[in-house]
C-alpha cells in the first residue's frame, strides 16, 4: 500500500469520526435547570430573602413513607393560610420534575402520593407564603 492510499484512509476515517460526533451531539438531550434562566435570576433576591426567613423559624420536615411523602411546615406558621409551590426537582432528567401547588391542612401538613413521582433522587424546593411572609427551603429526597 502506497502513502497516498494511507493518507486517503486516514482522511476518510477522520471524516467519519467527525460525522459520528456531530450526529451524537445533535441527538443528545440537554436539560437546563430553568428554561427562563435570566428571568429567574432577576427573582433570585426573593429566594435569598425567603431562605433567610425560613432559617429564622424551625425547619420544614419531610417524611417519606412507602406510599406518601408527608411535608410538615414549621409550628410557627401552622394554623395560618400556607400557599405556594412544591417543586420535586430531578437533576438528571427534567421529564421527572413535578410541580405541585401547596395544599397544607390547618395543622400545616401536606401529603403527596409517590405514585406521581419516579424512583430517583429529588430536591424538594418549597416556595411558600404564610402570614404575608415569603419562605423558601430545599430538602433532598431519595425515592428508591
Amino acid at each position: 500500500m502506497n502513502w497516498g492510499a494511507k493518507i486517503s484512509i486516514v482522511f476518510i476515517s477522520f471524516t467519519l469520526l467527525i460525522g459520528f460526533l456531530v450526529y451524537e451531539s445533535v441527538h443528545t438531550k440537554i436539560d437546563l435547570v430553568s428554561n427562563e434562566y435570566y428571568k429567574d435570576e432577576l427573582h433570585f433576591q426573593q429566594q435569598i430573602n425567603g431562605t433567610n426567613n425560613a432559617n429564622a423559624i424551625s425547619a420544614v420536615q419531610v417524611i417519606p413513607t412507602d406510599s406518601l411523602i408527608t411535608i410538615i411546615f414549621p409550628k410557627e406558621v401552622q394554623h395560618s393560610n400556607i400557599h405556594g409551590e412544591a417543586w420535586f426537582y430531578c437533576k438528571t432528567n427534567a421529564d421527572y420534575d413535578k410541580k405541585l401547588a401547596i395544599a397544607a391542612n390547618e395543622n400545616g401538613i401536606m401529603t403527596v402520593s409517590k405514585n406521581n413521582l419516579f424512583k430517583t433522587n429529588y430536591i424538594l424546593k418549597l416556595k411558600w407564603m404564610a402570614n404575608n411572609t415569603n419562605y423558601y427551603s430545599e430538602k433532598n429526597i431519595n425515592l428508591q
